[in-house]
């Protein structure tokens, strides 16, 4: 079962968050014990992390590995001159917020779900001299509900409430399936091991591809949501077309075109059924064959 976590990274969030760990020293200065160090030991992958920096939430994160021993980064700099070496480092996979919350302007909701012990801020929305707390899920699920608010979530409001009211799945599951809505999170690294760039127009550049699923999200289930199998990288003009049913694919790789498609559109957008082919691996194929029969020529 998941564990959700709290990061307090005022003096060395650009490096963890740049660089896709945590790190802590063992010890306090001196050799004493730290329960806040402690806890670094206690992260298994798939747990869940908020990453608290400059009194605002600008990162949320899933745990890739658990602790190990490392140095302390050079990347730190003088940050934490007065820290041992000697630490331990999580990998994490994170998430960086296009609008982060700030924590205060919510106690009114959280301060009733901060825990009894080692709360990484206080009622009043302060922050304690912490570096990572655990926190009860009951608080994640909050923290969720607020980012999702402020990410102005694109999801129909059926399918939101059906997953937000859903008691099955923890608040990662819940978060990582809203996200792969959007073709983010976990589903777009999923994907990204099987797709290189578009398949139309050869853009290779992440920032201009729409990480598109090939079944529709709000057909599939919660495997198929995330299954890096079940999507395509595309340009955004295109992958328009292909969640339209405008156009689709072959298990060749070889572009199909709706008759119903414009030919200046075609030409327009470079659509040439001629293009160079990529197969499509027999994962990918069973969700195009559902694509060409429920998707394709419904425009």
């Amino acid at each position: 079962m998941s564990r959700y976590w709290w990061v307090n990274q005022n003096q060395t969030y650009k490096a963890e968050v740049g660089g896709g760990y945590m790190w802590s020293p063992k010890t306090n200065k001196g050799g004493g014990f730290n329960q806040f160090y402690q806890n670094m030991t206690e992260v298994n992958s798939g747990d869940f992390v908020f990453s608290f920096a400059d009194t605002f939430i600008k990162t949320v994160g899933a745990v890739s590995a658990p602790a190990r021993s490392a140095e302390k980064p050079k990347e730190f700099g003088k940050a934490g001159d007065g820290w041992d070496a000697d630490g331990w480092l999580v990998q994490v996979n994170y998430e960086e917020l296009s609008n982060p919350i700030k924590p205060k302007d919510h106690m009114n909701l959280l301060a009733p779900l901060l825990p009894k012990r080692y709360a990484p801020i206080r009622a009043d929305g302060v922050g304690n001299q912490v570096y990572l707390a655990e926190i009860p899920e009951a608080m994640a699920e909050a923290l969720l509900s607020l980012i999702g608010r402020q990410l102005k979530v694109a999801l129909e409001e059926g399918h939101e409430r059906e997953i937000q009211n859903r008691t099955d799945i923890g608040a990662t599951e819940k978060y990582q399936l809203v996200l792969s809505r959007l073709g983010q999170g976990q589903y777009r690294k999923n994907l990204k091991q099987h797709e290189v760039g578009c398949r139309i127009t050869g853009i290779t550049d992440d920032r201009f591809l729409t990480a598109s699923h090939i079944k529709p999200w709000s057909k599939s289930n919660d495997f198929e949501k995330l299954d890096g199998n079940n999507g395509l990288l595309l340009s955004p003009h295109v992958d328009r077309l292909f969640d339209r049913g405008y156009i689709t694919f072959e298990d060749s790789g070889a572009l199909i075109l709706c008759p119903s498609l414009p030919h200046d559109v075609v030409s327009a957008w470079g659509l040439s059924p001629r293009l160079e082919q990529r197969p499509l691996t027999k994962k990918q194929a069973v969700y195009m064959e559902y694509h060409r029969r429920k998707i394709f020529g419904n425009s």
